[in-house]
């Protein structure tokens, strides 16, 4: 580890923490709206928003911090993307939700269930990780398992768009789908881009 001889602000690593864990919350909201029916759709979206700002306040929280502290836990640039990394993936997790409301899209393919728990792993997992940030511990290992689920993610998103391609009889319903299960993969996507400013933090920490 790299000897230090000023304080370091540990707020960061709060707030990191504070943005992972509303993705677990999104995550499980999320799971909870595809086995819901169309009436309580509308509530369960509208939790999902509400947590999506809290990690927005919490991402703001991170940049105004950084535009006022000269001493950071590490490089400031790496603790913007991060921060933005983690928003964007409760964004995507958020958007994905609003689209299922908003197209009235009543089933969804069993696959769609699966790359939602592929999300809930991804952010259970990122979520145990970012308080290790503080002492760079077992860190290697949660991002080897990120790539390993984004891979899983990947997967089951092409197979997916094959089953709908082959399947589909109403190109609009079609269309709806695809656009849903697309925002799946990307939020599954900046999940494994966490993990990677993950690793090159703990590279250039070590």
């Amino acid at each position: 580890m790299r000897l230090r001889l000023t304080p370091r602000d540990t707020t960061y690593f709060d707030l990191l923490a504070e943005i992972a864990q509303q993705t677990v919350i999104g995550a499980t909201l999320l799971a909870e709206l595809l086995g819901a029916s169309r009436a309580d759709r509308q509530d369960i979206v509208k939790r999902l928003s509400e947590v999506e700002h809290d990690a927005d306040d919490a991402a703001h929280s991170i940049m105004r911090r950084l535009n006022r502290t000269f001493v950071t836990p590490f490089d400031r640039d790496d603790i913007y993307a991060l921060a933005s990394a983690l928003d964007d993936c409760m964004d995507a997790m958020d958007e994905a939700g609003h689209l299922i409301v908003l197209y009235r899209i009543d089933e969804l393919p069993m696959a769609v269930s699966e790359q939602v728990q592929v999300l809930q792993r991804c952010a259970e997992l990122t979520a145990d990780a970012m308080p290790r940030l503080r002492k760079l511990d077992q860190l290697p290992e949660y991002c080897v398992e990120i790539n390993r689920l984004e891979n899983q993610g990947d997967t089951l998103h092409r197979t997916l768009l094959g089953d709908l391609f082959d399947r589909a009889t109403d190109p609009i319903a079609l269309i709806k789908l695809k656009e849903v299960v697309d925002v799946l993969e990307e939020a599954t996507d900046a999940f494994e881009r966490v993990a990677n400013l993950v690793e090159t933090i703990a590279l250039k920490e070590s």
